[in-house]
């Protein structure tokens, strides 16, 4: 594992411009390394002691570790499924990048998966997951042995439908909306009242500096009557705290539906790959899933080891954002300007300073994350309609824009947005509805100059 530290004459850095912002290109503060490769995503904070490095590299094994079937020789890390979405972390979080929306109707899903759920809350005031699917389509089941399997709950087919249209000064783009088929169901059809939400695997660097963000400060930024008449409204998620049984503020998922990285890291294990843990002891079983698979083999209870899950909660808290590439050139502080004239800056908040975290190395750090945690209403045409704790179903949370020049060069693509849809930065833009019709409009407005400098600012960050 190698580890990158700042370095004042490294050659990311450019010429200050008169323009730029002390610091501006450090992302994360003192945790920011400098690489721009496609393992950018992939190093520990620069801040870390040694032995928490160490740390690290125990939790980016358990991270590329792939799960097998219960009974095993290798008894740390049996117990998968029995339904499943993937067997290793990585597996859908390839260099710790985002997930890929599959490329042809019937290809496999990757890191895409579906939320399900019906009409209702459950006893926290969160969704009410279909009573044969749960809340999660698993798309994988185990082979239990040499006549045995589990049937995989169902798979879904991915199509697009193509629109285009034109920017002010007569330039063409085009869109491309999702067309979802559910295929194979293995347990009957889903209920009547179904709801679904596709969602994109994200990229996992900066997590822990998030965390840390005081939660005052993301409250501050809440304006959901509007009072400023800016047409921005800025709502927080209230959701359940499984580790202290409390409501508490949202932060993590496209719906800000998880407090904690603890929290989000051990659902997913449990979610994903059907790994129990602390957190999480029951298998994910529903409906007649209970009776056909639930006294088979486990790999232990709980499956995941405590030691485990510590450590790859703290690799995904101390996984480090990229620095800002060519962050003082001109071109990218016109485009920064513009963001802000364009009301991006609304919602994608540029910098916070973070609070007292467990990790000190994430604590007192000025930080460029460009999000405010926060839900907006996004339009009709990015809708799911499926509620979410109090997230309605065109509610999202803004994603952090740190490391969104690198995802191509990580993930060898650019999928964009909750469902991978938007191929460019300019669909992703266009997409924008809702509160960022604002936004939207203003860069359909500009003339090509203006729109390359905008983009160019976000390649930087």
């Amino acid at each position: 594992m190698q580890f990158c530290h700042h370095k004042s004459d490294d050659p990311l850095t450019p010429t200050r411009n008169s323009g730029a912002e002390d610091g501006e290109e450090l992302s994360g503060g003192a945790t920011t390394i400098f690489d721009k490769s496609m393992n950018a995503f992939g190093f520990a904070a620069a801040n870390l002691s040694q032995a928490e490095k160490n740390k690290f590299g125990l939790g980016n094994s358990i991270f590329k570790t792939s799960w097998v079937v219960a009974p095993s020789s290798t008894t740390g890390v049996d117990g998968l499924g029995p339904l499943f979405n993937a067997r290793s972390c990585s597996g859908c979080h390839k260099l710790d990048g985002r997930g890929l929306p599959p490329a042809n109707p019937g290809d496999d899903l990757g890191g895409l998966l579906f939320r399900l759920s019906v009409s209702g809350e459950d006893a926290h005031g969160g969704p009410m997951g279909d009573p044969q699917y749960g809340g999660q389509l698993s798309n994988h089941g185990i082979y239990a042995g040499a006549t045995t399997s589990a049937t995989a709950e169902g798979n879904v087919s991915v199509t697009y439908i193509t629109t285009t249209g034109k920017y002010k000064d007569g330039t063409t783009y085009e869109l491309r909306t999702p067309v979802y088929t559910f295929t194979d169901l293995g347990y009957g059809p889903l209920s009547s009242d179904i709801m679904y939400s596709p969602r994109l695997a994200q990229q996992l660097p900066g997590l822990g500096l998030l965390e840390a963000i005081p939660a005052t400060d993301i409250l501050a930024l809440a304006d959901i009557a509007d009072v400023n008449g800016d047409g921005i409204s800025g709502k927080p998620n209230y959701v359940w705290n499984y580790e202290t049984n409390t409501t508490d503020l949202g932060r993590f998922g496209w719906k800000a539906n998880q407090p904690t990285l603890s929290q989000q890291t051990a659902g997913a294990s449990l979610g994903d790959m059907g790994i129990t843990n602390r957190l999480f002891t029951d298998e994910n079983l529903t409906g007649d899933e209970v009776t056909d698979y639930g006294s088979w083999p486990n790999g232990g209870t709980p499956e995941m080891l405590d030691a485990d899950l510590d450590q790859l909660i703290f690799y995904c808290q101390t996984l480090a954002v990229p620095a800002r590439r060519n962050w003082a050139d001109d071109q990218v502080l016109r485009g920064k300007e513009l963001f802000t004239q364009a009301k991006c800056s609304a919602c994608h908040t540029p910098y916070f300073v973070t609070g007292t975290h467990p990790v000190s190395a994430l604590s007192n750090q000025k930080i460029r994350p460009y999000t405010d945690l926060l839900l907006h209403d996004m339009g009709s045409e990015l809708a799911d309609g499926r509620p979410d704790y109090l997230a309605t179903g065109n509610e999202w949370r803004t994603p952090p824009l740190w490391g969104l020049g690198l995802i191509k060069t990580v993930n060898g693509g650019r999928f964009l947005l909750h469902d991978g849809r938007a191929r460019t930065l300019e669909e992703a833009i266009i997409w924008h509805g809702g509160e960022g019709t604002f936004s939207k409009n203003a860069f359909i407005n500009m003339n090509a100059a203006d729109r390359a400098a905008l983009i160019s600012f976000l390649e930087s960050l």
